[in-house]
């Protein structure tokens, strides 16, 4: 049943649900009320049009808003907490709905799921870091994304040189890029005119990247050293396998540890969760959840694989898993018990010890 708001009425007391499925160009809004379903309209993407909407049409009312955490990060939310509205941030897989919805997936449906979900009190906001943290999380991001597109040209360029039969010589083949090794690249001996386009190209883009990496690699080095980072810093570095791009990586992600009241939740925040099934007597399980921070995920995982061969303790409790199960699978058991080491120097603010269990 679809209702309007009758004009000049006053909501005060009442509480009005409004669920946005964001887009770049548009918000579709579903509104609810604690009986019915009010409106499901859209918008063009602007608080203020929605904040005018609702005042209008149901003055006085609690609003709740929600839309699921995506491409537009946290703005939304904390235009309107700012102007005093109750508005959350729903992770998508949280948000209950029908198995109807979900193979007849369009963004009334979503919205209305979203709205749906305030009403029956269904939806728990995620953590919404302060801005100054997610400014400095996507310093360390960039960092990751360049790496990334460094990675795609250095291929590209191995793949130049096969296709055109170009030998690398021994000298260059340990694998790092050096300046002796691009200026190699730079001299080879092409005949061809649109080769040496493309791999000057190729050259170019690389040295860009390299230069911006250094630049992000300087950046986040004076961001450690800040009075707001130093001191967990040096505390985080203590521990074997942990040095400033792992550390800082993991104080941008997680913010203040303690909000994690268990360890178990950390580790659910920080993607070391494994899939689990549990039926009657058969319990099942699988591979690592989907749901997490996936750049802590890695962090971590890369540096529990470096912790076994610097801490005793870790060692040993890798070689005590191997019997039962894979080296990937013990790994990120490795990765758990090495999360709760950095949970331990942080709360208590200690050094870490090397071999000692925790």
């Amino acid at each position: 049943m679809i209702l309007q708001a009758i004009k000049g009425k006053d909501f005060t007391g009442q509480n009005i649900y409004v669920g946005m499925d964001v887009h770049h160009k548009s918000w579709m809004i579903s509104i609810y009320s604690d009986e019915f379903e009010l409106k499901t309209f859209s918008q063009t993407p602007d608080v203020d049009q929605l904040e005018k909407f609702l005042k209008k049409h149901y003055p006085g009312a609690n609003y709740r808003l929600a839309y699921e955490a995506g491409f537009c990060g946290f703005w939304i939310q904390r235009a309107f907490s700012s102007r005093g509205i109750d508005c959350r941030v729903i992770h998508p897989a949280d948000i209950p709905g029908s198995d109807k919805e979900k193979k007849r997936k369009t963004d009334k449906v979503d919205s209305r799921k979203i709205a749906r979900g305030l009403k029956n009190g269904d939806l728990n906001a995620i953590h919404i870091p302060e801005e100054s943290l997610e400014a400095d999380r996507l310093v360390v991001r960039s960092r990751v994304k360049i790496i990334h597109d460094t990675t795609a040209v250095k291929n590209r360029i191995k793949a130049f040189l096969k296709i055109r039969g170009i030998n690398i010589a021994d000298k260059f083949k340990t694998g790092k890029w050096s300046k002796s090794f691009i200026a190699w690249l730079y001299a080879l001996p092409l005949t061809e005119p649109g080769d040496k386009i493309v791999l000057s190209t190729f050259l170019e883009e690389l040295e860009f990247l390299i230069s911006k990496q250094k630049k992000l690699d300087l950046a986040i080095k004076s961001l450690s050293e800040t009075q707001k980072y130093a001191t967990n810093m040096r505390l985080v570095v203590t521990i074997p396998s942990i040095g400033l791009i792992s550390a800082m990586t993991l104080l941008t992600e997680i913010g203040d540890i303690k909000r994690f009241k268990t360890i178990d939740q950390l580790c659910s925040y920080c993607g070391l969760t494994p899939l689990t099934h549990n039926s009657g007597e058969t319990e099942r399980t699988g591979g690592l959840s989907r749901r997490g921070n996936a750049f802590i995920k890695t962090i971590l995982i890369e540096c529990a694989w470096m912790a076994i061969r610097k801490d005793p303790a870790l060692l040993l409790y890798y070689k005590q898993l191997l019997p039962r199960m894979n080296g990937n699978k013990a790994i990120i058991k490795v990765a758990r018990k090495l999360l709760n080491r950095i949970r331990y120097v942080l709360v208590n603010q200690k050094e870490y010890v090397t071999g000692v269990i925790v």
